[in-house]
């Protein structure tokens, strides 16, 4: 079945998807040459009815209706054509992803941030991140509601959360379309932006003018049907054409600014009704999903319709840009001012209602990528949540961005209040599996399943301490700085609970000092009822496990056979004996 075996589903996907584009390009052939034929039509109309004024104006009329329905059906196949085109985008996309080939996705590099509590630790952004791996957000507010949500280190609703991401992962066509339509708008005005406009905006358009416009076009039609008519002469239309652009004149330095702002959230607003039409029309069975849709869902009218009234709003205020049409429509119907108006009166009505609007379809964006993520690997397991001692007993946990073929899985169970000390060779896999766990628990928080075969979870915090980042290079800089990171886990301590993850503590000091600070690091750890691992190649450490029954000693070790290194980056009890750096300076030449 294609929904457990994503590749298939994706292939299958394009071929679909394939066969309906070159239906559609046959489609937009035939209709570029009626439109040819038509507008030829209009012109010979015209040549041969030339001076008679009724068959001119009537040719001009009937011929423009036919050509303005045929732009647009034309337009409607062109948006299919572009959608089927991203949709197979999107499949090879993905299958490129399980390649390994992560080069078109974007890297989140702008949220690295070495004083976060863990992200900058477990690369969890910036090239070959984890945030690289799983995020297909398509909007700029989604991919920012997607960082927010890796970093947030919350622990509320899992089971919400896992019911949610499970349901959004069952419906792959919905997920994939969504993201089709997203794409298909180049959209580079910030939501913050666009709330900030639409909160201060400060009407201009003067009271008469709201009902001046109809006035005016009415009087327009009925003039151009008394010159049809031959009652009136040309002359007296051209004066009533120049006196409406005299009035559209009179307010044409705030249309301006107006039209400038608008046209920057044009396509904005384009794209997010076709998105929250999307979210209405779907059945999801999450209560967290169904919560999220209800705030798009009016009593009287769906957020969808009143987003595409103030899209279609813009899109007829753009038209001014027609010099043809705006000079015309603006004699005979003062359509600057119209638009203007009717964008004013939907900014007064739903200004206040746009804001959880967006937050609802950065939301759903954020969580297409998360839905996305548990698709593609069905092999993965949703935790069990526990209230118990038990932090976290996890059988076969492997990190979700190894090769398969290559990962060496392991089983971990740590209890509250319980302290590891990892000691290992060099390369023997400690910081792969501290990362692991750091990243398991991140994963498990936000709802998403996990790369075991089971896993015991009892929901806590994550902070880390496993890199140092300093602009300087010397030695105090570099000690100070990972002072402050220590110094933050302390204090952390003090309002809240933590799983705390160390590798390699307090790097910028001497050995001695370094033994003697590490061990009452860790012992105030212990003393706080923290939970966690320390990884270290300090062997002394160890010794704190006879003295402090929360301590237990870990290890990964590196075995010399036939004068090869050999690792099986296996997880063990006990005290690691053979480090390897010896003999890597004699392998290569070194010493």
């Amino acid at each position: 079945m294609t929904m457990n075996n994503p590749k298939e589903f994706y292939k299958s996907q394009i071929d679909s998807y394939n066969l309906s584009l070159n239906s559609i390009k046959k489609k937009l052939v035939f209709s570029s040459s009626i439109r040819l034929i038509v507008f030829v039509g209009i012109i010979v109309s015209i040549y041969l009815g030339y001076p008679n004024t009724q068959i001119t104006i009537g040719s001009i009329l009937i011929g423009l209706t036919a050509f303005v329905f045929l732009i647009n059906r034309h337009s409607n196949l062109v948006y299919t054509k572009n959608q089927l085109q991203k949709l197979i985008g999107i499949n090879q996309l993905e299958l490129d992803v399980f390649k390994g080939d992560y080069s078109k996705l974007d890297t989140g590099e702008e949220f690295i941030d070495p004083t976060h509590a863990y992200s900058h630790d477990i690369d969890l952004f910036g090239n070959k991140s984890f945030f690289q791996y799983s995020n297909r957000t398509t909007t700029l507010a989604g991919k920012q509601e997607l960082a927010a949500i890796l970093r947030s280190n919350t622990i509320d609703d899992i089971k919400r959360k896992q019911d949610a991401i499970k349901n959004i992962s069952e419906i792959p066509e919905w997920r994939q379309e969504f993201s089709a339509i997203a794409s298909l708008v180049d959209v580079t005005v910030p939501v913050s932006s666009i709330r900030k406009w639409l909160l201060n905006y400060t009407s201009f358009v003067p009271r008469i003018m709201k009902i001046l416009p109809g006035i005016i076009s009415g009087i327009s039609a009925i003039l151009v049907v008394l010159l049809f008519l031959e009652i009136i002469t040309f002359q007296i239309f051209l004066c009533w054409f120049f006196i409406g652009l005299a009035i559209t004149g009179s307010q044409l330095k705030k249309i301006n600014q107006l039209y400038s702002d608008a046209n920057k959230v044009k396509d904005t607003f384009e794209q997010y009704y076709k998105l929250v039409d999307r979210i209405e029309s779907m059945t999801f069975t999450s209560d967290l999903l169904k919560e999220k849709q209800q705030n798009v869902i009016n009593d009287q009218r769906k957020a969808s319709k009143i987003l595409k009234q103030f899209a279609k709003i813009l899109d007829a205020f753009d038209q001014r840009n027609n010099m043809i049409y705006g000079v015309f429509a603006n004699g005979l119907l003062l359509w600057d001012i119209m638009q203007s108006y009717r964008i004013e009166k939907w900014i007064a009505t739903n200004k206040n209602n746009v804001d959880q609007w967006f937050q609802v379809i950065a939301f759903f964006d954020a969580y297409n990528s998360l839905g996305n993520f548990a698709f593609n690997n069905p092999s993965y397991i949703y935790p069990k949540i526990t209230t118990d001692k038990i932090i976290l007993d996890a059988k076969n946990l492997g990190h979700p961005m190894l090769n398969t073929n290559k990962r060496v899985d392991n089983d971990i169970l740590i209890a509250e209040e319980q302290f590891f000390i990892i000691t290992g060779a060099n390369m023997a896999g400690k910081s792969t599996f501290l990362r692991t766990v750091a990243l398991q628990i991140i994963m498990s928080n936000t709802g998403l399943p996990i790369c075991a075969s089971s896993c015991v979870y009892k929901p806590t915090k994550l902070i880390t301490s496993m890199r140092t980042s300093d602009s300087l290079s010397d030695d105090a800089s570099y000690f100070f700085s990972e002072l402050t990171q220590l110094k933050r886990i302390v204090d952390a301590l003090k309002n809240d609970t933590y799983f705390i993850i160390l590798d390699e503590i307090l790097k910028g000091t001497n050995s001695k000092d370094k033994a003697t600070g590490s061990r009452k690091f860790v012992e105030k750890l212990v003393h706080k009822k923290a939970t966690g691992i320390i990884a270290t190649h300090d062997l002394s450490l160890c010794e704190i496990s006879s003295e402090l029954d929360e301590v237990e000693n870990k290890f990964f070790d590196a075995q010399i056979i036939n004068d090869q290194l050999y690792f099986d980056y296996k997880f063990k009890n006990g005290i690691c004996q053979n480090m390897n750096a010896s003999f890597l300076l004699k392998q290569m030449g070194i010493v």
